[in-house]
């Protein structure tokens, strides 16, 4: 029964610690005693995903009695962290998370997080915390882009300005891996040992990445803490997915209305999965007791998702921008947009995925397509679409280099990269402004806008794209699709594809 319908005689509950047990009996809320906790995680970048993903997890164990010892200190880097952190910790770090399921909403308050370092200039307090010695696993959800990899060479872009600062000035950092690098030396001076750092990021082997940026500016700083680091920390590569739509005004009323007022509600698809590799340095709570795998083979996991998932989400929400369609749902109800998603998937994504143990790659997308066209979730399509120089990069652009590897069909990816291409443009076909949406946003729109004219230029951006500019198959299916868009629209080109 869908709880806002069976739930409406209630004065909503102001979230804390002291009002946990005034809460509407159907909110399901922490069984454990939050007092004894003990801080064993300090986890980077608390947005949405680590509460409805991995806070969850960590949750679930603690319900059955379990880690206790592994709570986690929520850190932020950035000025921006400290809007989150002072709505959390004015309601104890407590979250409320809204499954989004087909039949209805349901709501539970969880309680793994027991603090939010102060985000402050130089990050002393969160140095001050790794440094500890109880602390066991740092986490980390910096969002795909975060982690210092030159697009070009794939390598650690040392040059970049904050880490030159963090490499000049180690006590005051500006980013995570600053802190990190500072917080181990302390802990390498004063016989602590190491810790696990631990990617939740969407990136194929994560943990080579994160492990890449944190010994990299380590070496920036003293070629011995890098060894020491290299030999003593861990970096597990692990794979996650839930689909978590951004929090608004919507969301908070929604919560609202279930029982509960809470500044920072997150709401979520009926939908989890996380892959570890099992590579844990000082210990590591028993995670797959509650629905965790850890694997050997998290590469494999991790490709069927971000070829599948990932990119799928960028097949549908540069088309939907362009169209006007508001969210993913939507997007895969349209006939075009929809039928082109599948039909990529299958002539040109499918083939470069291997299946996993226990899932194929039809059954997985055949998963994936029932997720997004869960219109329960009401994810935007502005928030997929979000970011696309790293998620093209990192999603789709790998299958089509492996298609070209191979001699196989890429058109259709083609044209998702010409659609990417014309989005950046910044306005849709009926003339409305599509808002800044990428870190990269001023570069883009303004190669976007010589593309229209010279579409080669767009495949010329060789941090994006290497030297696909080069490949005379892919950059010729490329400027058709691109100047199709321009004199066609998005609906013929599509139609086009579909049939061809």
């Amino acid at each position: 029964m869908d709880e806002l319908a069976a739930n409406t005689n209630f004065k909503p509950v102001r979230l804390s610690n002291a009002t946990l047990d005034s809460l509407p009996a159907h909110i399901k809320r922490p069984t454990y005693d939050r007092r004894s906790l003990k801080p064993g995680i300090v986890h980077i970048g608390v947005g949405n995903f680590h509460r409805a993903h991995q806070a969850w997890y960590l949750h679930r164990l603690m319900q059955s009695g379990d880690a206790q010892d592994w709570a986690i200190l929520g850190a932020g880097v950035r000025a921006y962290d400290a809007s989150m952190r002072d709505r959390l910790v004015a309601q104890d770090c407590l979250t409320t998370l809204i499954e989004l399921g087909p039949t209805g909403e349901t709501a539970e308050v969880i309680g793994p997080m027991i603090d939010y370092l102060p985000v402050d200039i130089g990050l002393g307090a969160l140095i001050t915390s790794l440094a500890r010695p109880t602390i066991k696993i740092v986490t980390l959800t910096v969002t795909e882009g975060g982690y210092y990899v030159d697009p070009a060479s794939n390598g650690f872009h040392a040059e970049h300005e904050d880490l030159v600062h963090d490499a000049l000035n180690l006590q005051t950092p500006r980013t995570a891996f600053g802190a990190i690098v500072a917080a181990l030396t302390i802990r390498r001076d004063a016989g602590y040992g190491a810790f696990t750092v631990l990617s939740c990021d969407n990136l194929q082997g994560n943990g080579a990445i994160v492990r890449q940026a944190v010994v990299s500016l380590a070496e920036l700083v003293d070629k011995g803490l890098a060894d020491w680091i290299a030999a003593n920390c861990t970096f597990p590569n692990s794979m996650v997915d839930s689909i978590v739509p951004a929090t608004g005004p919507d969301e908070v009323a929604l919560a609202a209305r279930l029982g509960v007022v809470d500044a920072a509600p997150v709401a979520h698809e009926n939908f989890r999965q996380w892959v570890i590799e099992d590579s844990f340095c000082a210990g590591r709570p028993d995670l797959d007791r509650v629905g965790a795998v850890f694997s050997s083979n998290v590469h494999a996991y991790e490709a069927m998702k971000l070829r599948i998932l990932n990119a799928g989400h960028q097949l549908l929400a540069n088309a939907g921008e362009l169209l006007g369609l508001p969210t993913i749902d939507v997007c895969m109800e349209h006939p075009l947009v929809g039928a082109f998603f599948t039909r990529v998937q299958r002539k040109e994504i499918l083939p470069h995925v291997q299946s996993v143990p226990g899932l194929s790659v039809e059954a997985y997308l055949a998963q994936v397509t029932e997720r997004f066209e869960n219109r329960a979730t009401k994810d935007t399509t502005r928030r997929v679409a979000f970011d696309g120089s790293a998620r093209h990069t990192g999603f789709v652009l790998p299958v089509v280099r492996d298609a070209l590897d191979v001699d196989a069909p890429t058109h259709g990816l083609a044209l998702a990269e010409a659609l990417w291409a014309r989005m950046c443009y910044g306005e849709r076909e009926d003339g409305s402004i599509i808002e800044p949406n990428d870190p990269n946003w001023v570069d883009l729109v303004k190669v976007a806008r010589q593309s229209k004219d010279e579409p080669i230029a767009w495949l010329q951006q060789s941090a994006y794209y290497g030297d696909l500019s080069n490949n005379a198959s892919f950059a010729d299916a490329f400027e058709t699709a691109l100047n199709a868009l321009w004199t066609k629209g998005v609906e013929r080109v599509l139609e086009d594809y579909l049939s061809s």
